[in-house]
């Protein structure tokens, strides 16, 4: 970038304008096709993709039924929001942000829609009473869980872009957002020299929030930017990640809504996973 941008008086759209995720962004709300969502057997329906976020989900379903909750069945269903699924009429019904997760809980009289993947994790660890710590240590899992939800974007819409999607490399988004996630990340590092769990004792929905984004980014898996980002600094961070990796709900969570071998695009039942590598 040889010259200085100077923005216009009024910003225009240029749809061409916006690295690898240029076509799934736009300055308007709304659906963009008419397009009915599947609903399968089960009362829960989630709707979403193996992302980060969307992996925070369907690790807590596991999670509930590993731990005898029967009631936490589910089906998944594999939203492409390269291919605009996001912005088909009944997901937008489901979401009128038009992101992944989103979750329609059909347990009751009325169906209740449920979308951002905070509200989704707190909405099933409510109903189910469960992974939400001790009622006396609550308000700290709640601030790690919103520690997580402010922290997330700087990782991903702000380092993850300019480092490894926007057109081109430009030194000063990159070392600015390089410099916020190290900062995250020694914040929870900190944090993690003198508790198990970000909130104490006890394995959260704060962790199972926290685990898809920063367990990721220390295993050197995020943009491919372990060496950039020197994550092997980060011990405390790293041995809490192992131990959450290798939970066989977090393992099997992980790999629903993705598509590629051993993973898994649809999930209707446990015995999907059979065979998976």
């Amino acid at each position: 970038m040889t010259q200085e941008y100077i923005p216009p008086k009024v910003w225009t759209w240029d749809a061409a304008n916006g690295g690898e995720w240029a076509s799934i962004n736009r300055p308007i709300a709304g659906p963009t096709h008419d397009k009915d969502l599947p609903v399968g057997d089960h009362p829960l329906q989630l709707y979403s993709m193996g992302t980060p976020n969307g992996q925070k989900v369907t690790i807590l379903l596991e999670e509930l039924l590993e731990a005898g909750h029967a009631g936490a069945e589910y089906d998944a269903w594999y939203i492409s929001i390269m291919q605009g699924d996001q912005f088909g009429s009944g997901f937008v019904a489901v979401n009128p942000n038009s992101k992944i997760p989103a979750l329609m809980d059909r347990s009751g009289d009325t169906p209740v829609r449920v979308f951002e993947s905070g509200a989704i994790l707190m909405h099933l660890a409510e109903k189910f009473d469960a992974f939400q710590g001790t009622a006396d240590n609550r308000s700290e899992m709640l601030s790690w869980l919103m520690w997580q939800m402010g922290s997330a974007p700087y990782l991903g819409g702000g380092f993850g872009h300019f480092y490894a999607y926007a057109p081109f490399k430009m030194e000063y988004p990159i070392d600015r957002f390089a410099m916020e996630v190290k900062r995250q990340l020694d914040v929870l590092d900190r944090r993690l020299a003198e508790a198990r769990y970000v909130a104490g004792d006890d394995y959260t929905i704060a962790d199972i929030a926290i685990y898809p984004w920063y367990g990721r980014t220390v295993f050197g898996e995020s943009y491919n930017a372990g060496e950039f980002l020197s994550v092997h600094e980060y011990k405390n961070v790293l041995r809490w990640a192992e131990e959450i990796r290798d939970r066989p709900a977090v393992q099997r969570g992980s790999k629903v809504n993705r598509e590629g071998e051993g993973l898994l695009r649809d999930r209707h039942a446990a015995s999907d996973f059979d065979g998976l590598v």
